[in-house]
This record gives C-alpha cells, sequence and structure tokens, in this order.
C-alpha cells in the first residue's frame, strides 16, 4: 500500500493542467492503467452509466474546437484525449435492456435475484430520489457518478507522474451534435458528460504554484 505522505504528494502534485508538451507521449501501458482505474471505479447499483471515448481522429478534435473552449490547448497537444459520456434516461429505468443486460451478462445475478434489484432500483429511482420526474435530472445523476472515474482516472495519472485537465469549458449542444454527426454517439442513449486531457506540462507557470484550498477545520464538521 501506499505512504500516507506519498499519497498526499500525489494530490499535490495533482493540477489543471493548461500547456500540454506535444512531444511527450504517454506510454500505452500508462494510459491502460488510467483507463482501468475508470473501469474499476464504483457506481450506484454498480450499473456503470458510463462511455470513454478515447479521441485519436485529428479531424474529429478540430470539429470539437469551436465548441470546446476549454480544452483547445488540449485537442491540440496533449497526449490524450478523453471525453466521458453519461446514459440517458432509456437505458437507466429498471426494465430497459441496458440494466438487464448489466444484472445478468455482467453482474451474473440469478434471475430471482435480478428481479429483487430491479424492483429495488425501481423504487429508489421513482420515490427516494425521484429521478424519473424529469430527463435532465436523470441525466445528471449518471453524470454524478462519471465524476468518481475521472477522479479516479486523475489521481491514477498523477501518482504515474502524468499531467491532466479536466474540462467543462465546452458547448454541451454543440459536442452532442458534433460526436452525433460523425456517428460516433447515439443521443437517444448517451449524452457528453465531462471531458479530461492527458499528458505532460509545457512550462505552465501554474504547475508549482501552492493548493489554494480552505482549510480543513472550514469544511470539516465533528458532529
Amino acid at each position: 500500500m501506499i505512504e500516507r505522505n506519498k499519497l498526499l504528494e500525489v494530490f499535490n502534485f495533482r493540477y489543471a493542467c493548461k500547456r500540454f508538451n506535444p512531444t511527450q507521449k504517454i506510454s500505452q501501458e500508462d494510459f491502460g492503467v488510467i483507463l482501468e482505474s475508470a473501469r474499476l471505479s464504483p457506481s450506484s447499483f454498480g450499473f456503470e452509466p458510463w462511455r470513454f471515448l478515447v479521441l485519436n481522429d485529428r479531424a474529429l478534435k478540430n470539429a470539437l474546437k469551436p465548441v470546446c473552449w476549454g480544452g483547445e490547448n488540449a485537442l491540440d497537444n496533449a497526449s490524450e484525449f478523453v471525453v466521458i459520456l453519461a446514459r440517458k434516461k432509456v437505458d437507466l429505468v429498471a426494465d430497459s435492456a441496458y440494466i438487464q443486460y448489466m444484472v445478468e451478462e455482467v453482474q451474473k445475478l440469478p434471475s430471482e435475484i435480478q428481479k429483487i434489484k430491479k424492483e429495488f432500483f425501481h423504487r429508489f429511482l421513482a420515490e427516494e430520489f425521484a429521478l424519473l420526474k424529469d430527463d435532465r435530472k436523470i441525466f445528471d445523476w449518471a453524470g454524478k457518478q462519471c465524476y468518481i472515474a475521472l477522479a479516479n482516472m486523475l489521481t491514477t495519472a498523477a501518482a504515474l507522474g502524468i499531467d491532466s485537465c479536466a474540462i467543462e469549458g465546452f458547448n454541451e449542444e454543440g459536442a452532442n451534435k458534433i460526436l452525433s454527426d460523425a456517428g460516433i454517439m447515439d443521443t437517444t442513449h448517451f449524452g457528453v458528460c465531462v471531458m479530461v486531457a492527458f499528458g505532460y506540462r509545457d512550462n505552465d507557470k501554474n504547475a508549482n504554484r501552492p493548493k489554494s484550498r480552505q482549510n480543513l477545520e472550514k469544511i470539516v464538521q465533528y458532529i
């Protein structure tokens, strides 16, 4: 297991890299570990409401630049650029084909347990979190889980000495349309949640700035 001080070093190393060095590339092995950290991330009910698009196509990156003001440098210079998609309501209701696939083929639950889990899941959606009243609400719930995977990817990258930048600076409608028009994303089932770039810093003046965070006493309350 990693030592406590080493773990804090990882979090202090990580920052939102705005200038990537285009000549430095992440090894296939290291990037594989970053993606695996996303795959192994927890999700509500274990239903994994995400998909990760690794963009290598230059024409597609160029198409995204006008609608992705927060990722212009990253789209040109980062070693890897990932678009994280969140699933929509059609896949996240208890009787959907996707949920059946998850409980049967991925989680491999016995049929009687599948039925119990899906009934419990429906009650959670309909009553406890009231997610079924608004399509956007259930999409945002899926997005919260995508951010768990995102955070794990950022921390894993930092542990490997790799820089990263999570990107919300984009036009959602525009990004969805570009990926849909390219035949990459079916907007019936998915929407763009967040983007993230990985690579190595390039004389970024922000790299060595100390963290500006509130003191622990300001944000933690013991009851």
